[in-house]
């Protein structure tokens, strides 16, 4: 039992650092990008490519996939989402899909779909407790997403950046009117979620080495639902919610089946939503009129 709620708060790390990228887009910008799963792929590909063909450290290889899908996330913001700032949430979602499935097939030409196998970047050894065995993998997994976490909640609430985000987030209008650049800080908020997820898709290509073009498409459609299960806008709720979410679905390929773990998981986020609308850290917000 120990050893699923370790393997469980593992891969619930990794959806909670993924969730971070998503609840910091739609805590700011109030736009949610389903594209977030795919800039993962694009991290472990970059990852990939750097450590096996180039013979790059490992180090080396992280730094250079953070800074690329840094960079694909500015560039993703600014092409597809930019001009739909007025626009409906429909279109931005449907704009959202379609960037997707253009990554996906990106990469299908480029890399073809055979399975690469990536190499486990953040094994370090073992420990073992009697019986329980912990892999370096889940330590730093885990380790990534408190630091992540916890920077997260200092950059908006103390630093002068952070601050802007927050009015950017409360109203675009007026945090204009008061000398914020609304584009830049937009930008900037990709960027941050764009980078998360670059670490998300290392990690979770580190514990599942199978890489194709399609990796990041259920963890990040998971990660979207830890988002919305923890409170989507809340940084502590998107770690709790992917951490949740984790253990509920390890525990529920274990002992109830691992074909229905997955309609477990969302059947669990029907329930909690049903209970508390707004998520388990969600803030209710009173519109005036």
């Amino acid at each position: 039992m120990l050893s699923y709620l370790i393997n469980g708060i593992s891969l619930g790390s990794v959806y909670a650092i993924i969730a971070l990228g998503y609840t910091m887009v739609y805590g700011i910008a109030k736009m949610l990008n389903f594209a977030h799963g795919d800039v993962i792929m694009v991290g472990g590909y970059m990852a990939y490519i750097t450590s096996s063909y180039l013979g790059l450290p490992y180090g080396v290889a992280i730094l250079i996939s953070i800074a690329v899908c840094t960079l694909l996330g500015i560039f993703i913001e600014k092409l597809a989402y930019k001009p739909l700032r007025s626009a409906t949430s429909l279109a931005v979602l449907i704009t959202a899909i379609g960037v997707s499935y253009f990554l996906q097939n990106a990469a299908l030409l480029i890399w073809s779909s055979n399975p690469k196998s990536f190499p486990n970047m953040v094994n370090f050894g073992t420990l073992e407790f009697g019986n329980i065995r912990i892999t370096s993998a889940s330590i730093i997994t885990f380790l990534s997403c408190v630091v992540i976490m916890v920077a997260l909640t200092l950059f908006t609430n103390k630093t002068k950046v952070g601050k802007a985000m927050k009015a950017v987030s409360e109203d675009k209008g007026a945090a204009q009117l008061m000398g914020i650049n609304v584009n830049a800080t937009i930008s900037l908020t990709f960027a941050i979620g764009s980078g998360l997820a670059a670490i998300a898709g290392v990690l979770l290509c580190s514990s599942y080495p199978n890489l194709t073009p399609t990796t990041g498409s259920m963890p990040g459609i998971k990660a979207f639902t830890a988002a919305v299960f923890g409170g989507i806008g809340s940084i502590p709720g998107a770690m709790l919610g992917g951490i949740i979410l984790g253990i509920i679905e390890i525990l529920s390929k274990a002992y109830i089946s691992t074909e229905l773990s997955d309609a477990i998981v969302f059947a669990v986020l029907i329930v909690i939503l049903i209970v508390k609308p707004t998520g388990l850290l969600g803030k209710k917000v009173t519109e005036k009129v």
